[in-house]
């Protein structure tokens, strides 16, 4: 064999070699990230080849798959209640990723989670009969947030403090899911959906933190109780009216002049929601304190899962003095979700231990549970029952004598904080209304967060009594029953 031969037969031998490194590689490194590729269609049609399992509320399924009549996408998603509970399902589709539950539990859904799979599915390769999600929701207690918050943009969110399960979770304005399942019709309906200024693709109950104004002065009292800074909710402070903010001439005025703020006790200064003594309150403590006692409720967790990730809520860090001041009243960087701003009162309303909140109790499979998660809530003591208790009593005297009257029911007790947050750049825009609460009744209990972005109220209107406050006497009625 002469040399030409030799060289051409080692370069052929190399050529192979590469080529069969290149299938190696394609077949077993880059073929499982084209396989779970979104825009691979194989997925879709098998993920629709047959029926999805389903999301059940109070032991009735808010879900379905419909037989298609043409193409190769056998079936599609179906809900009842679309809007109402698309909070929680978020939505199927054949042409884009599943979101909310739909997106957490979509191998569950589709039958291909491995904890599904028998011994004869693994040796015939059969795709497994699909699971159900079995939700905390309550459809009294969602369905009644949902038409309390009725034409307005905003969102609310209800928990049973003793076992953080959650009752509601509601953002408007909503959308029907189902708009979205059929790939012949769901661009034109993404296309709608998108471009909607209201974003009702948005979970605003969940991933969109505002600011929180007064109602986060029930933290920064927190704080002050725990770190010994007033002995009571009834011990006077040191808080001039009108408060100058450190380091600068500006004046922090109250909204009611009238008040008795000078001064106040905590019990008062939630009662009137007196910002000059909150403000000086942050001060005092210090942000460090403030944010750690945040924290402990729940503020810069970015792990918060329900299981749908919840974006954070924030309390700040690197401020001067007066920064830390409005950080008191809940305004300058603080952002919650109404989510968050539920926990919070879940945490008075339990004796200062917060109960991990969840909204699905239970996968199942055909033969049974396949996993608990009341079972795996875990429990935190954020404060210590005397602060829970006392801060407890303030927030009924907020309800029964202050800014929160449109939260009373009869029959039951209830405990809240209004809070009005600035929106815009010198407060241009409508300000955020907020409410959170809790209520007992017959030994039942109920902690609610509201907020309203926007309304059909006039500017001056705008409040947290007025606008938030009786959607969640709403919410409080339905879930105890009253």
């Amino acid at each position: 064999m002469n040399k030409t031969i030799r060289r051409a037969s080692v370069f052929a031998l190399l050529l192979v070699f590469a080529l069969l490194v290149r299938a190696t590689w394609v077949q077993f490194y880059e073929g499982r990230a084209l396989a779970d590729d979104q825009d691979n269609r194989r997925n879709a049609i098998e993920t629709y080849a047959e029926p999805l399992g389903n999301i059940i509320v109070a032991g009735r399924a808010i879900t379905g798959s419909a037989a298609t009549t043409d193409g190769d996408l056998r079936y599609r998603r179906t809900y009842t209640d679309g809007e109402l509970y698309a909070a929680v399902t978020g939505y199927a589709s054949q042409s884009y990723a599943p979101t909310q539950l739909e997106g957490v539990y979509a191998d569950l859904l589709n039958g291909t989670d491995d904890r599904l799979r028998t011994v004869t599915d693994t040796v015939t390769g059969k795709r497994a009969d699909p699971g159900d999600v079995v939700t905390t929701i309550d459809p009294d207690v969602q369905k009644a947030a949902h038409d309390a918050l009725g034409g307005k943009k905003g969102a609310a969110v209800a928990i049973d403090p003793a076992t953080g399960r959650i009752l509601a979770v509601v953002s408007t304005p909503s959308y029907d899911p189902s708009s979205l399942t059929d790939a012949d019709t769901a661009g034109t309906a993404w296309k709608k959906l998108t471009a909607d200024p209201d974003e009702p693709l948005t979970n605003r109950a969940l991933r969109q933190p505002l600011p929180p104004g007064s109602t986060f002065k029930l933290v920064v009292a927190a704080a002050a109780l725990e770190n010994g800074l007033y002995a009571s909710v009834d011990e006077r402070t040191d808080s001039p009216d009108p408060y100058t903010l450190p380091g600068t001439t500006t004046v922090l005025r109250n909204e009611n002049t009238s008040a008795p703020c000078e001064d106040a006790s905590i019990r008062v200064a939630l009662q009137y929601s007196c910002n000059n003594v909150f403000a000086r309150m942050a001060v005092r403590l210090g942000q460090d304190e403030v944010k750690a006692t945040a924290d402990r409720f729940g503020f810069d967790d970015e792990t918060q899962d329900v299981p749908v990730r919840a974006y954070p809520s924030v309390y700040p860090t690197g401020m001067d003095e007066s920064s830390t001041a409005l950080t008191g009243i809940g305004q300058y960087d603080v952002t919650a979700t109404p989510l968050q701003m539920a926990m919070v009162s879940a945490v008075m309303a339990n004796d200062g231990k917060l109960v991990s909140p969840h909204m699905v109790s239970q996968i199942t499979d055909g033969g049974g549970v396949l996993a608990d998660y009341d079972d795996e809530a875990s429990t935190t003591q954020v404060v210590s029952s005397r602060t829970a208790e006392q801060l407890r009593s303030a927030m009924r005297t907020v309800v029964e004598q202050g800014t929160g009257t449109n939260a009373l029911i009869d029959g039951v007790t209830v405990g809240g904080k209004t809070g009005t947050a600035q929106h815009g750049e010198n407060n241009s825009e409508t300000p955020y209304a907020w409410f959170t609460s809790y209520g007992e009744a017959g030994g039942e209990e109920v902690a609610v967060a509201v907020v309203v972005e926007q309304s059909d109220a006039a500017r001056s209107e705008v409040s947290g009594n007025g606008l938030a406050a009786p959607v969640a006497r709403a919410v409080m009625e339905a879930a105890l029953k009253s």
